[in-house]
């Protein structure tokens, strides 16, 4: 649990310098369209083929890594779609359609994969689970969840579902880890990738840190819904995914890794939908920033669970 606790501490400690640029007049929230263009187009792709990279190259890891992908797709589409079912009916109100998206959509890339590898070290293939994770999510986040975000059908867009960045950074990963690629590459190149890989989590929590600086705190601390909205995401979807796998026969770091990815906060890009189409900006940041801060607490108490089941 300490390990756990720490990690996630030290990757929340990140959201100050953003909170202080904002709360100082250094940075303004005008700043993070820049700033997020550089986190989605540069430092997340190379976060991808860097995890890629960093993995032993074998042919049965390339089965579990599509096998973890078509697998955590299924669980996020499953338990998106059945609290769809119960919910559609309210959906006129913004409080249930954000409560659907924000269930199975989660911060398994800049949030996750820091705290994946750290808290099943040794197993550097889960960076790659993570990243599979995130292009299923993406699929989702482009159709349902824009649906969800915004109220209007229209917005539900299949073609950015594919031609996006996690998805276009994942084939490139793919292919040259199939073909053993890194072995050609420079030292000085993958050197560089992996630097730009690492401040992919760093800057999107300084993103998270200047958000939270421009908000209500009254309003981000006083919504009984929210709170709601992140006990879901942040304790029930991530057992409800662990029922799913648990007596599958899968190995036990492939249900530990889908176990901890559910459990991640609820995911950035929400609020990048919501402001794209217009949609509810200031309910999907409370969920995303208080998500983001009350996981200290639950994502400690996943890996208790998770090493008392797999260990």
């Amino acid at each position: 649990m300490i390990v756990a606790f720490s990690n996630v501490l030290l990757t929340l400690l990140y959201i100050i310098p953003g909170f202080l640029c904002c709360k100082t007049k250094i940075a303004k929230a005008e700043h993070l369209s820049t700033l997020s263009a550089i986190l989605v187009y540069v430092c997340s792709p190379c976060m991808v083929v860097a995890s890629f990279m960093e993995t032993e190259r074998s042919w049965y890891m390339i089965g579990q890594i599509m096998l973890f992908f078509v697998v955590s797709l299924a669980i996020q589409t499953v338990l998106t779609f059945a609290l769809y079912g119960i919910f559609r009916k309210k959906f006129a109100n913004i409080k249930y359609r954000m409560l659907t998206v924000s269930f199975g959509l989660g911060n398994a890339g800049f949030f996750g994969i820091p705290i994946i590898k750290a808290l099943l070290p040794g197993h550097p293939e889960v960076a790659c689970f993570a990243c599979v994770y995130i292009v299923g999510m993406n699929m989702l986040t482009f159709t349902i969840g824009a649906y969800c975000l915004t109220g209007d059908k229209k917005r539900m867009t299949f073609k950015k579902a594919f031609l996006n960045p996690p998805f276009i950074s994942l084939i490139v990963a793919l292919v040259m880890y199939a073909v053993s690629f890194q072995s050609f590459v420079p030292v000085l190149f993958r050197d560089a990738l992996s630097l730009l890989s690492k401040t992919t989590t760093p800057l999107c929590m300084i993103i998270l840190g200047i958000r939270l600086a421009s908000v209500s705190f009254k309003k981000l601390f006083s919504r009984a819904y929210v709170y709601i909205i992140c006990a879901c995401k942040l304790l029930i979807f991530p057992f409800a995914c662990l029922a799913i796998v648990y007596f599958l026969p899968f190995d036990p770091i492939f249900k530990a890794a889908m176990f901890i990815l559910g459990g991640t906060p609820c995911a950035a890009v929400m609020l990048n939908i919501a402001e794209m189409y217009d949609g509810e900006t200031e309910l999907a940041a409370n969920c995303v920033l208080l998500s983001t801060l009350l996981c200290v607490f639950t994502i400690p108490i996943i890996n208790v669970v998770s090493n008392m089941l797999f260990k």
